[in-house]
């Protein structure tokens, strides 16, 4: 069966973006972005980096993770503002909303129902496993559905932002095994968790 697995870029802190829920990775973001960062993502997981990204690398792996990414409206608006209907038109992409009348591009699945409900659908599909962008709302509406937490821990803090599982998720401990892990030169760590 496919997984569920949540990959995304956290500060030390425990925060996956600023307040104001703004890429921290665009031109005016926080997230520092050292050429190992680059270099170890566009090898290890080619198909998360964005088509813009994956052309200004030359990357054309099609990657061995995920075939499918899922994202909330908040986190697939950043790249709408940025002018960019799909940002990964090489996994099949879907978007949760209650708000989008439709989808900007017909190439990517608008989802306005029970999240939990398709991602146990999904889950029964043949496949890779399914990305879970984020945000931190709709990972916290699917918390009880991530099987492996992929954290790409930043050398850094923020002190307050958006939290790893949104502002509103239930209070419910879970506890994860460490099943590998890879530490930067530049001081990144990416920690790859197993639900136990």
């Amino acid at each position: 069966m496919r997984k569920l697995v949540y990959y995304i870029a956290a500060t030390l802190d425990g925060f996956i973006a600023g307040p104001d829920g703004a890429d921290p990775t665009g031109p005016d973001g926080f997230w520092p972005i050292p050429d190992d960062y680059v270099q170890h993502l566009a090898t290890e997981y080619p198909e998360t980096l964005p088509a813009p990204a994956r052309e200004a690398l030359s990357v054309t792996a099609e990657g061995t993770h995920f075939d499918t990414v899922l994202e909330g409206r908040k986190s697939y608006e950043i790249g709408l503002d940025a002018g960019i209907t799909d940002a990964y038109p090489h996994l099949r992409h879907l978007v949760f909303s209650t708000t989008l009348a439709e989808s900007p591009d017909p190439a990517v699945e608008l989802v306005t129902g029970d999240p939990v409900a398709k991602v146990r659908e999904l889950k029964q599909e043949d496949g890779k496993d399914i990305w879970l962008i984020g945000g931190g709302e709709l990972a916290g509406a699917l918390y009880g559905e991530i099987d492996r937490l992929i954290v790409k821990l930043g050398p850094l803090t923020t002190g307050t932002g958006i939290p790893l599982f949104g502002r509103t998720a239930a209070f419910d401990p879970r506890v994860w095994n460490l099943t590998g892990h890879t530490v930067l030169d530049s001081g990144a760590a990416f920690l790859t968790y197993t639900r136990a």
